[in-house]
């Protein structure tokens, strides 16, 4: 489905958003509630990839389809490898099989796995075979996605003696690692990170306990941006959120302070102000612990007229699509100068906005929700829009709240 998007009629944007919680921790926290069935989980996400790893735990074996799920397919591989007497087979998209998965496999083979590669070496499809897990020590590059770190975060206080990890270099999205370590702490599980090494030890039950998952930084993100790119005094309040939030993505608030968008709490909501400040003429971000901002910043700053250089990118080459590219294809085909390598990406100030361009968004829900803002100053159309069901299936509708105006092609 394509969608032709304009903004509202008033220049000055007023309302308010519940948003579902974080896909980051509801995927966390379902895996660690499939191996402790004593925690109780509210405010779940309602994203595809929710619903999808929570298909994936449920399935007793056989084949497992987790579509374009990629952090379904990391921790379900971690899940069904330390699982004595499960066999199932994990597959997905087109897509998804061309995303590497050799490094989280090479690690649960040297904890004693059994993971075979069906078609290409080092992608899915996998088979996996439950085992006991008897090895506890592992060691794993540390530029590498997080989520390969995580899986194995989240299975080791199942495993008989634990997990002792090394990770070698610079760690990448060390946010997501600590969000991770931080749900682990919160639920009673021991666990502590020195430097490069990480410890989990093993527990064999937890209590009954509740946990209430926090609303979606990510998400977030389209908010600030839209706030940035309103008159000042718009205002937008967001729930549920927390000053203390595990999220990495929480630094945008105070990242777009920057953009002349300001944060405040009252109660569980979030309220997001544009003050009266210019913005400045240029932003230069390392996001190499947010990588998923980068769409969000780069759509933004294109829409404020000026330039930016966003470094720290590698990891978006991965996701679910080549997202530089991708970046680089669609804003200038809206009139953006825009240079990216393996890792950057720079923005040159100005452009002239071409309207009624149509947005292509490759399979990736952050394509969609990053450029929506920008019909704030030029109308556009967006194709297949329903692709934010990945992360934000109400999106659309929470627009509209806002007074966007937005039509089936």
């Amino acid at each position: 489905m394509t969608i032709q998007l304009s903004g509202p009629e008033m220049p000055t944007i007023k309302g308010s958003v519940r948003i579902t919680g974080s896909k980051s921790e509801s995927n966390r926290l379902l895996l660690l509630q499939a191996l402790y069935p004593s925690i109780r989980l509210e405010n779940l996400s309602n994203s595809d990839d929710a619903r999808a790893m929570q298909q994936g735990l449920a399935a007793g074996g056989g084949t497992i389809d987790i579509h374009h799920a990629g952090t379904a397919m990391r921790f379900l591989t971690a899940y069904f490898a330390t699982r004595p007497g499960r066999e199932v087979i994990l597959t997905g998209s087109a897509r998804m099989k061309q995303r590497p998965i050799r490094i989280l496999v090479d690690a649960l083979r040297a904890l004693g796995a059994e993971v075979e590669y069906l078609e290409n070496p080092g992608f899915p499809p996998l088979r996996i075979r439950g085992r006991r897990l008897e090895n506890n020590q592992v060691t794993l590059p540390a530029d590498v996605s997080s989520q390969y770190i995580s899986a194995l975060l989240l299975v080791a206080p199942s495993l008989p003696q634990g997990l002792d990890l090394r990770l070698e270099g610079t760690v990448t999205s060390l946010p997501y690692i600590r969000m991770t370590l931080g749900l682990l702490g919160r639920l009673g599980v021991a666990c502590e990170m020195e430097g490069n090494r990480i410890r989990v030890f093993p527990v064999g039950t937890l209590p009954k306990q509740v946990c209430t998952v926090e609303s979606d930084w990510s998400s977030a993100s389209y908010y600030y941006s839209i706030v940035a790119l309103s008159a000042p005094g718009s205002e937008v309040s967001l729930s549920s959120y927390r000053p203390d939030s595990l999220q990495g993505d929480s630094v945008l608030q105070h990242l777009f302070r920057k953009l002349g968008v300001e944060s405040s709490f009252q109660g569980d909501q979030l309220v997001l102000r544009r003050t009266e400040a210019s913005p400045i003429d240029h932003l230069d971000l390392d996001l190499i612990e947010a990588p998923d901002l980068a769409q969000t910043f780069a759509t933004c700053c294109f829409g404020l007229g000026i330039s930016c250089d966003l470094t720290g990118l590698h990891t978006l080459k991965i996701k679910e699509t080549d997202r530089l590219l991708a970046l680089q294809a669609e804003l200038s085909k809206l009139g953006a100068g825009v240079q990216v390598t393996g890792s950057t990406l720079h923005l040159q100030a100005g452009g002239a906005f071409r309207e009624g361009q149509v947005v292509a968004t490759y399979n990736d829900h952050r394509m969609a929700m990053a450029f929506a803002p920008l019909a704030l100053k030029m109308d556009l159309s967006v194709e297949d829009a329903g692709v934010v069901s990945k992360s934000y299936p109400g999106f659309w509708e929470d627009l509209e709240k806002l007074g966007f105006q937005v039509r089936e092609a």
